[in-house]
């Protein structure tokens, strides 16, 4: 499974912005995509994650409410849309596939390059 992420950049805090993840290959052995960040000095975080048939999503508090992850299976493709960005939020934000539901990484395998996210105050 590849994946490749985009839609990084950098915005005002209070302001919006979509991530997009492209998946190619053997997508059907992994059934779950998800969204981890890593921010300088930290360490990597779960942000949410969705299952390509729909049934489950699932998000971490800190952005519950203000992030939404959502999948276009035609595309091969998982979306986070970020709506009333925080500072807090700017990291690196990455992708990957994983074979069961899971808010650790390590049970991810497949992982994109990354995407710099940037909220400014």
């Amino acid at each position: 499974v590849q994946l490749q992420a985009s839609g990084g950049g950098l915005v005002q805090a209070g302001n919006s912005l979509r991530l997009a993840c492209a998946a190619s290959g053997r997508t059907g052995s992994r059934p779950v995509m998800g969204w981890f960040r890593q921010a300088p000095g930290k360490e990597r975080e779960f942000v949410a994650y969705v299952t390509w048939s729909g049934s489950s999503s699932y998000y971490a508090n800190s952005v519950k409410g203000r992030f939404t992850i959502s999948r276009d299976n035609a595309k091969n493709t998982i979306y986070l849309q970020m709506n009333s960005l925080k500072p807090e939020d700017t990291a690196v934000y990455y992708c990957a596939a994983g074979p069961h539901i899971a808010t650790v990484s390590r049970i991810y395998d497949y992982w994109g390059q990354g995407t710099l996210v940037t909220v400014s105050s």
